[in-house]
Parts: C-alpha cells; structure tokens; sequence
C-alpha cells in the first residue's frame, strides 16, 4: 500500500435537548495513490448521514448535497463550518459535550473506514 486514507480531528458541536439535526466536521486526506470517491456515511447517532456543501450565493448561504465526493490523490478535503460540513439529522438523542460517537464512511478504493467523532461545546 503506498500510502492510507485518513479521517482525522472529526469534532461535532455538542446539541441541544430536542434539536434533532446535527453536523459533523474533519480533515480527510488521501495520501494513496489513486483518486478515491466518498459512497456513503452513517452514524449510529442519526437516522440519516450525508454531505453537505455551504455555498454562498447573492449573500445568502445555501446547503448543496454532495452525492459522491470525489478526492484526488494526495489531495486534504477539510470539512468545516461554513464549508463541507456532515449533516446528521434523526439524531437519536443529543449530542453531550465530551462523548464521542463514529462516523462509518464507505470508499469505492480505500473501502471502510470508521472516524470518531468528539462533542465539543458550541
């Protein structure tokens, strides 16, 4: 294998009672050689897992699904706020601050990978 992929520094802001949408961010860098494509995502916490893009448009922020991601070789995708941003919604229960919970992210070349992910405080 000449290199991995990896998911690092997955942080999520912690939610409120009730609040049943949450998001997710990390850095995600194919350090393999061929370009690879993001399949799919779920988390036991949610209901439904997918990939959102913010795109600013006339001043007005916009969410865009992404179906497939696309990640060239070598190339880091930074998932932050008011970018590439995972978007949890169904959450089964609210995310506390100081618990984790995984990210299950499915690539058609590098395969399964698993990603924790730390609550933190807004």
């Amino acid at each position: 294998l000449a290199g991995t992929l990896t998911i690092s520094n997955a942080w999520s802001r912690s939610t409120p009672p009730g609040v049943t949408v949450g998001l997710a961010y990390f850095t995600l860098k194919n350090d393999t050689g061929p370009p690879d494509r993001l399949l799919k995502i779920s988390s036991p916490v949610a209901e439904n897992v997918q990939v959102h893009r913010t795109e600013i448009q006339g001043g007005i922020a916009r969410m865009r699904e992404v179906a497939v991601l696309h990640v060239d070789a070598g190339q880091t995708v930074e998932f932050a706020p008011n970018g590439m941003h995972v978007m949890l919604t169904g959450l089964r229960k609210p995310l506390v601050e100081g618990e984790k919970f995984e990210l299950d992210l499915q690539f058609e070349v590098a395969g399964a990978h698993k990603a924790q992910v730390v609550v933190r405080k807004d």
